[in-house]
């Protein structure tokens, strides 16, 4: 009798620490606080003038980490704790058209192709006289540091792709997927009209935050957490930039002639062939992971793990910040 009671004792408590983790997971989670060692600083490239912030010891080996759309350096607030106490020196950009990054030319286009983004992370490391990095990047970022690792391999001396390989084919046309992730996909085709670029011009706040939702739909952010990234979605080229990203990337829009031959060789899907570890959110509203496969890896040439982050979506960096910064960590403590 003594250990049925014992035993029923110990099933109500976990029933009851269980209920406490569930309605834990339903309440809003509120942000790690915005990195408060971070220094703000900017520097130009030939094209723009970026905004970015640095933490850590200024002579450690250097990490960038890219954030997407919609969102801002904040991104990575719980992911620089961690490569800090290793004395790395981290950096933290801007993305064109967020923030503090701005075109140094007032009357050049305003262009975001997947090519200008990738060039944009190695000019800013030659603007830096960085000649080697470590990166990590999901949605728009994670497309950046896979062209970056691609075309410039010896730049990069380890990356985390959050998102898996996403470098596109902007010459073939878009091929129809499962209705379901058609669905998914409303934002992209919204935005390829002209409804869609004054919706987000007049709605921009409501619009990305709605995006945030879809996006990690298990993740419950707090207002506070989204009010200190919509700033950055003022930024005067932020309507621009997206709106050309997803027409060009639908053919619904021309490109820079100076990345024709660029956008060519990414179109044949270059392999990647620096050490790499690939992350998904498992609750990705965008699109679930794909399944493992050698398909699925094989542009990976020195992959060291692939990972699915149960309990995340897209916004992985914000959702689980640990999984990222102990990817990072390990590729860094391997040998070089």
């Amino acid at each position: 009798m003594q250990h049925s009671r014992r035993t029923l004792l110990k099933a109500g408590l976990a029933l009851l620490a269980g209920g406490r983790r569930a309605a834990a997971r339903g309440r809003p989670q509120a942000a790690p606080p915005p990195n408060a060692g971070a220094r703000s600083r900017s520097v130009d490239t030939p094209i723009l003038h970026i905004g970015f912030e640095e933490s850590g010891n200024p002579q450690g080996f250097p990490i960038i980490l890219l954030h997407g759309f919609p969102d801002d350096v904040r991104a990575w607030d719980g992911v620089v704790s961690p490569l800090v106490n290793d004395g790395h020196r981290v950096l933290v950009p801007y993305l064109r058209g967020c923030g503090a990054t701005r075109f140094r030319d007032s009357s050049g286009p305003r262009m975001a192709e997947q090519a200008a983004i990738g060039q944009d992370l190695i000019d800013f490391a030659d603007a830096l006289a960085i000649p080697r990095f470590a990166v990590a990047g999901y949605d728009w970022g994670n497309r950046a540091a896979c062209i970056a690792a691609a075309l410039h391999p010896a730049r990069v001396r380890a990356a985390v792709f959050i998102g898996g390989y996403t470098i596109q084919d902007t010459f073939a046309a878009p091929v129809p997927l499962a209705p379901e992730r058609e669905r998914a996909l409303w934002y992209q085709w919204y935005f390829n009209t002209e409804r869609g670029r004054v919706g987000l011009a007049a709605n921009r706040r409501p619009l990305c935050k709605l995006l945030w939702q879809l996006w990690s739909p298990t993740w419950h952010f707090t207002d506070d957490t989204y009010n200190r990234t919509a700033p950055s979605f003022d930024n005067p080229d932020f309507v621009d930039c997206v709106i050309h990203s997803y027409r060009h990337r639908n053919l619904g829009a021309p490109g820079e002639p100076r990345f024709a031959d660029v956008e060519r060789r990414l179109a044949t899907r270059p392999n990647i062939d620096v050490p790499s570890i690939v992350l998904y959110g498992a609750d990705d509203g965008v699109g679930p992971p794909p399944a493992d496969s050698p398909a699925e890896r094989a542009p990976f040439t020195a992959l060291k793990a692939r990972r699915v982050v149960s309990g995340a979506g897209h916004f992985l960096p914000r959702e689980n910040p640990d999984a990222v910064s102990a990817a990072l960590r390990e590729l860094l403590q391997s040998p070089r």
